[in-house]
């Protein structure tokens, strides 16, 4: 067995193999705190057939036990992946993808299964450290293993894995992958951060990371010595049949440079581009299939390869060389945008923001605080007042395909515009609803995550929920020739499948709220990441403008569908009254005024009803049952009982058939004089007036007729 260390950010991370999961290809057992994290990787003993791509899944598990608790429900077992587990096993796989070997066809799989969960201790960044150091001890290839970490600010100052008290006060939650080289992945969220102290936290974190990159590697080394790591496993690189490729780029280079050149000449549609280019491909594969039989069929999947090689080339080095785009944009420059809003009669906020050939409409609903979404993640149980939804249905892309449950990219997309609009939310106490933001990408030809971004901003702003300050977000891309690179503005789907990165940003003309960077090559360069962030600035500040032209602050109103809600903050210890026996007294309240009431345990009380009149009519009703009687106060009340030692009087009466609140005044009390019967003085239902004179010990109110009356004028013997 192997065991190394090494601090990070003040805390270990220990590597430990050879004791677990000795039959995966790779394994590795990651200590980090209280969090322990299984990695293994694993390749097939044999390639698959028929399949043109690299066979790569990365699964990350959660095991309730691992914090303790036993999963809800029937059936007692952890069922689908929660959406961090799916958001987790993402981040894993973004930054590892593009150092395989393409040309890899056996399937390759990582498996990183929490075991024990410390919410101090990130247990996704040790999944990520443990996958890249299983990935390096095992016999599959891989260009370089990677690290990764969380960079926080607090104070002016970077740090690196924040526990959950310190994220809490941190303005930004930055994590950063890489090799020794270079930058792979960043994905963040923040608090409109500037660009300038965002690269800064991407360039400290990579630091750290190139640490941990250099222990893996040692890592590997100690392992080999001790037997515990395997040699790579050669890949066979596929033979290029240079023959063919001659006469490919004879045939077709030439027509396919007109096509290109054409497609940004007249800026044709997607449509009309793949119309073009589809054609120019049948007739270049007719043409040379001339000179083979006609069922070579493997001449004829070589051929469409060069093809599409060839395109991909054409199309770069036209970017490269003249800085023209496909669809005859400048470098830096965003396709026309439009905004509307208000399209929906019933929703109570609906935004549509269209950019070129991608169409994103949002829709806001806001409902009460309890409509809160309950998180019961493994190191954290917290409830989501702001949920967004991103859906993709195939009809945006032309495309005819079985809809099922959101795909991970669903879902990360949508946790990417969630992240983006966070900062910029009115607080509980101001704005007291939970809202829902749903995205229907309706046509996408490239970054439909941004255009989702763009439109639930203003799907909020309709529905008046009451935000900080507008939110654009814009795509870039990003061209690579050898030391030659050139940063597209607001990529389309072409350039983000031929092209090497996606980077997102979002936020306000102050700042950065949420960040992606997906690359498809071996790094990112801080050259690189200062030009996209300056570039994105300027395409972010295009489409707010546009924006903001036609909605530039929330509505006045929130829509008349929506419930009102009136919140009191009441004694905790008055919540008992409000509920009543059993429940009785806010189930009248709720049955006779049509409005919903959620109860907080710290005294919060929200009002909810789109019927406003049915609001007040329920705040009157627990204003009335939570109203103190003071002592030492005059109250006009009335007789509701007689006995013989007193009169129970209702100084503040029910409302709704529901009970006031009344008193005690005693016979002693009725008048200054002696009363021998309580009824010589007073019956039941008359008006009269007492002083609230204190409680007895069993809390009970105690009222007197005789203080609230002058006192008999005493005469004066002669």
């Amino acid at each position: 067995m192997l065991q190394s260390k090494i601090n990070i950010g003040g805390r270990n991370i220990i590597l430990e193999t050879g004791r677990l999961a000795k039959q995966a290809g790779g394994a590795v057992l990651v200590h980090y705190g209280e969090t322990t994290v299984l990695a293994t990787a694993t390749m097939s003993a044999k390639a698959r057939d028929g399949i043109d791509f690299f066979p790569l899944t990365v699964d990350y598990e959660e095991r309730m036990y691992a914090a303790g608790k036993i999963p809800g429900g029937f059936i007692k077992r952890e069922g689908r992946p929660s959406e961090k587990a799916v958001l987790s096993a993402r981040l894993i796989d973004r930054p590892l993808r593009p150092l395989f070997n393409q040309n890899i066809r056996h399937e390759v799989q990582v498996v990183t299964t929490v075991l024990s969960a410390d919410p101090d201790h990130p247990p996704e960044m040790a999944a990520m450290i443990g996958a890249s150091a299983a990935l390096h001890i095992s016999d599959i290839p891989l260009n370089s293993p990677i690290g990764g970490v969380i960079v926080g600010k607090i104070n002016g100052q970077f740090i690196i894995n924040p526990t959950t008290e310190r994220q809490q006060q941190s303005t930004m939650h930055l994590v950063v992958s890489g090799t020794a080289e270079a930058i792979m992945m960043v994905e963040a969220s923040m608090n409109e951060v500037p660009e300038d102290v965002t690269l800064e936290g991407i360039m400290y974190g990579h630091r750290v990371v190139q640490e941990i990159v250099q222990f893996i590697e040692k890592f590997r080394t100690d392992a080999l010595a001790l037997g515990l790591a395997r040699q790579k496993k050669e890949i066979t690189e596929p033979e290029t049949n240079l023959e063919l490729e001659q006469k490919v780029i004879a045939v077709a280079g030439d027509q396919y440079t007109k096509a290109i050149e054409k497609c940004a000449a007249e800026s044709l549609s997607k449509t009309e581009r793949e119309v073009l280019l589809s054609a120019v491909k049948e007739q270049v594969t007719a043409e040379l299939l001339e000179q083979y039989p006609a069922d070579d069929q493997e001449t004829l999947v070589d051929i469409q390869k060069i093809i599409a090689d060839q395109q991909k080339k054409i199309m770069r080095r036209m970017i490269v060389e003249s800085k023209i785009r496909i669809d005859g944009r400048a470098v830096d420059k965003v396709r026309p945008v439009s905004a509307e809003v208000s399209l929906l009669p019933r929703p109570h906020g609906t935004g549509l923001f269209t950019r070129g050939q991608t169409q994103v409409l949002s829709v806001a609903t806001l409902g009460r605080i309890s409509e809160e979404q309950r998180m019961d993640g493994l190191v954290d149980e917290d409830n989501k007042r702001y949920i967004h939804h991103y859906n993709f249905p195939p009809y945006g892309t032309g495309e005819v395909k079985f809809m099922r449950s959101a795909s991970r990219r669903e879902i990360g997309h949508g946790a990417l515009a969630e992240r983006a609009l966070m900062p910029v939310l009115p607080a509980e106490d101001v704005f007291p609803y939970t809202i829902r933001v749903v995205s229907e990408v309706l046509e996408s030809n490239g970054s439909s995550s941004m255009a989702s971004v763009c439109g639930s901003c203003l799907a909020l702003m309709d529905a008046g929920v009451k935000i900080k300050a507008p939110v654009s977000g814009v795509a870039m891309g990003l061209i690579k020739e050898d030391d030659q690179f050139i940063v597209l503005t607001d990529i389309q789907g072409m350039e983000d499948a031929l092209g090497d990165m996606d980077f997102k940003v979002a936020g306000t003309a102050k700042g950065i709220t949420a960040l992606q960077m997906d690359i498809k090559i071996s790094g990112i360069t801080r050259d690189i990441f200062e030009q996209a962030l300056a570039q994105a600035y300027e395409g972010r500040m295009y489409i707010l403008d546009k924006m903001t032209g036609v909605i530039a602050q929330p509505q006045p109103e929130i829509s008349p569908y929506a419930p009102s809600i009136i919140s009191i903050q009441i004694d905790p210890e008055k919540i008992r009254s409000i509920i009543g026996p059993g429940g009785k007294t806010i189930k009248r309240i709720t049955e006779e005024t049509g409005a919903d009431i959620d109860i907080e345990d710290d005294g919060r009380v929200f009002i909810a009803a789109v019927n406003r009149d049915a609001g007040k009519k329920a705040y009157e009703c627990i204003e009335m049952i939570t109203k103190d009687v003071e002592t030492g106060q005059m109250y006009t009340g009335r007789v509701v009982k007689t006995t013989d030692f007193g009169a129970f009087v209702e100084v503040i009466p029910g409302i709704m058939g529901l009970p006031g609140k009344d008193g005690l005044v005693h016979i002693s009390q009725l008048a200054h004089t002696r009363v021998d019967k309580v009824e010589d003085v007073v019956k039941e239902g008359d008006t009269i007036i007492v002083k609230a004179i204190g409680y007895d010990n069993m809390g009970r109110l105690k009222l007197s007729k005789k203080e609230a009356m002058e006192p008999p004028v005493k005469k004066v013997k002669k």
